[in-house]
C-alpha cells in the first residue's frame, strides 16, 4: 500500500493525527509541536499546558483520548504512564 499524498491539503482539527510522540513529561520543557490530543497506556492523572497558556491538570483513563490542545506535559502532577501526543 502506498502511502498518499497529502501536499497542498490543510490539514483540519477533525481531521486524523498525522504524527505521534511519545511523551516524557517535563517542567522544563515544551513537547516538539504542539499536539491537538492525548492518549496513554495506565490511567491517571496529566498536568498540561494548552497552546492557549493555560496550566490545568486532567484526569485520564487508559485508551481514551483527551481533546485538548496541548504544548507542554509537566511531570509534576502527572502520575498516567505511557502518555503520546498526536497531532
Amino acid at each position: 500500500m502506498s502511502d498518499p499524498d497529502y501536499t497542498g491539503h490543510e490539514v483540519q482539527l477533525h481531521d486524523p493525527a498525522r504524527r505521534l510522540h511519545e511523551v516524557t513529561p517535563s517542567d522544563t520543557a515544551d513537547l516538539p509541536w504542539p499536539a491537538r490530543a492525548l492518549t496513554c497506556l495506565v490511567e491517571g492523572d496529566v498536568r498540561v499546558t494548552s497552546s492557549g497558556g493555560d496550566t490545568a491538570t486532567l484526569h485520564m483513563f487508559a485508551g481514551g483520548c483527551l481533546a485538548v490542545q496541548v504544548r507542554r506535559v509537566w511531570a509534576t502532577g502527572t502520575t498516567a504512564t505511557g502518555i503520546v501526543a498526536m497531532a
